[in-house]
């Protein structure tokens, strides 16, 4: 070896020996270190199926019996904020009791229910309206009045107003503030009258929120779950929202990013469907991790013990080059929070070397000749 090449040499090896290799991440071996067993802080889990089984815990949804007994009210039941219209016919000529000489039929077109579910009528005074069917009300009124003006006849229709109304916002197609009325008296209808939702239905939420209590569902579970499309109050809040979980792709996959979920439940194989899949030129098959703060009681689960009582960090291994791999993948839940990582294959590191060895020495080479030429 000449004096120029052994120059060469050496400092492609001092200039790599001074510096790090590009990569995006930790090597397989770097991770498997970090466990527990290492003197690291994170449990090594290889994904089982009864690893998946205890894992495969997702939020739940639902509303409480409170929601889910109330009954229907009636389409025509009075309440605070509504509008009645009240017509007084009375069996007099010459001196009625509400309206003037002559005037047998007295029209009350707005009485408003106040805050308390009153109204309140000249010679009549405050009657209680809100609970009440305009029928019941009828009646109410027609025995205040009857001491009073010989045989009056009354007449009572509502007009929806505030008290019975719900409010839908949020991600719905037409949000605004809606009368409960006889087609729309459950969850799923008012929703058809609003227009429905102006989101991806797979990943829509629907909150309900009555007298503090809140309670929500996928909205898909709305319509394959009778049970679900819950009787509405008047002042209900209706919120449509769209998902919010995610979960981190990091490595050799097709795309690094933060990735919103698309489905009620996403496994591992669709976690890396959505990014891409694994890269085909630099992604270590063997070399799939998913890293998780685990609950207590699924570590302790994981892991057979009993004794833990605090979250876990925990790294789930899958190894996709054999069939049962795949299968795990597919069957093992990723949850929010979650971090999907591939490692890059030891062949990628080894080429990477040698091409900043190459790349080096070429550079080394062409400074050596530089300078035999200025001599």
């Amino acid at each position: 070896m000449n004096r120029t090449a052994s120059f060469v040499l050496i400092a492609s090896v001092t200039l790599l020996s001074g510096c790090e290799l590009p990569r995006s991440g930790p090597y397989k071996e770097e991770v498997l270190s970090s466990s527990v067993a290492e003197a690291g802080n994170a449990y090594i889990v290889p994904v089982t199926s009864s690893v998946t089984r205890a894992t495969a815990v997702q939020p739940s949804f639902g509303f409480s019996a409170d929601f889910r007994n109330a009954g229907l009210i009636g389409s025509d039941t009075i309440a605070s904020g509504d509008t009645l219209a009240i017509t007084v016919f009375e069996n007099v000529r010459d001196e009625p009791l509400l309206g003037n000489t002559g005037q047998r039929v007295t029209p009350l077109s707005e009485v408003q229910v106040d805050g308390q579910g009153f109204i309140y009528l000249p010679y009549a005074g405050r009657i209680l309206a809100a609970g009440q069917t305009p029928e019941g009300l009828r009646q109410a009124i027609t025995r205040k009045l009857e001491d009073q003006t010989p045989d009056p006849q009354v007449t009572v229709s509502r007009i929806a107003g505030d008290g019975s109304s719900v409010s839908i916002a949020g991600q719905a197609a037409g949000p605004g503030v809606y009368p409960i009325e006889a087609p729309t008296r459950t969850l799923a209808t008012m929703l058809a009258k609003s227009g429905g939702v102006a989101i991806e239905p797979n990943v829509a939420i629907i909150r309900v929120t009555r007298g503090g209590k809140t309670g929500k569902i996928w909205l898909k579970d709305l319509y394959r779950k009778p049970e679900l499309d819950i009787a509405l109050r008047p002042g209900d809040m209706i919120v449509v929202e769209e998902d919010s979980r995610n979960f981190i792709a990091l490595g050799a996959t097709g795309s690094q990013t933060l990735v919103p979920f698309e489905s009620e439940t996403l496994s591992a194989l669709e976690a890396l469907a959505t990014v891409g899949g694994l890269s085909t030129v630099e992604a270590d098959p063997t070399g799939v991790f998913i890293l998780r703060d685990e609950s207590a009681a699924v570590a302790n689960a994981v892991l057979g013990r009993t004794d833990l009582t605090a979250d876990q960090r925990v790294v789930y291994v899958l190894d996709l080059t054999s069939p049962m791999g795949l299968f795990e993948a597919r069957d093992f839940q990723i949850r929010d929070g979650d971090t999907l990582y591939v490692t890059e294959a030891p062949f990628v590191r080894w080429q990477k070397a040698l091409s900043a060895i190459t790349g080096t020495t070429g550079a080394a080479t062409s400074i050596a000749n530089t300078a035999t030429l200025g001599n």
